[in-house]
């Protein structure tokens, strides 16, 4: 595991239990204060799976795709779920495995799994389960952050260009393209703190949010 995965995996232990608990110290470098989506979008995407619950396959498959989870039925890494039948299996950003399983439009049981070997640890009777990435907006929202990077580059790229920069106009140019490529067909990039202050609707010059905006104000 990379550097950066590492810190990405440990960011959303932190705000997972920002969320869900009271007695939180966190101990963090200076990467608490990189660029993160906002705090409510976040918050919004949460759901909740109780055993006997009432819920059809595919719209619980909807759902971990709004939360930008993907599907591969090969392998099972950090923002995947695989499906077997009525059974789901996810792995949440940061690195916990637990089993859905589907006895038709009920959820029979519910059962956290070893990340590694996939053996069963112990049942739940309820599991809440966090979206893949701390950057999530709904589609009605995309297309105007989209043009916002947009404008933004062919403001930088003009910039540079005018200092005959025409190597990193180049470079910034064919970067922030394949970035919205990703953004458009995915909704996630490789670098996507980047573009934080975009999805947070914040202003030229004004911070992101960060890892401390995840904190309760009490």
């Amino acid at each position: 595991m990379s550097i950066n995965e590492e810190i990405d995996r440990l960011r959303h232990r932190a705000t997972q239990a920002l969320l869900t608990r009271r007695d939180v110290l966190v101990v963090a470098s200076v990467s608490c204060i990189y660029g993160l989506g906002s705090p409510e979008d976040y918050r919004a995407s949460v759901i909740g799976v109780r055993r006997g619950q009432e819920i059809g396959r595919q719209e619980l498959l909807e759902q971990l795709v709004r939360m930008k989870y993907t599907r591969n039925d090969v392998e099972l890494k950090r923002g995947r779920f695989t499906v077997r039948g009525g059974t789901i299996d996810v792995m949440g950003a940061g690195e916990t495995v637990h089993r859905i399983e589907l006895d038709g439009r009920t959820v029979a049981a519910i059962t956290e799994l070893d990340p590694v070997t996939r053996e069963e640890r112990r049942d739940l009777d309820q599991l809440t389960i966090f979206p893949a990435t701390h950057f999530l907006t709904i589609d009605e929202r995309m297309r105007g952050i989209l043009a916002a990077i947009e404008a933004e580059r062919d403001h930088r790229v003009a910039e540079l260009l005018a200092a005959e920069k025409i190597v990193e106009a180049q470079r910034l140019r064919g970067r922030v393209n394949y970035d919205l490529e990703m953004l458009r067909e995915t909704g996630y990039c490789t670098g996507i703190e980047n573009y934080a202050r975009f999805f947070a609707g914040r202003k030229p010059g004004e911070p992101p949010y960060t890892l401390l905006d995840f904190f309760p104000k009490d």
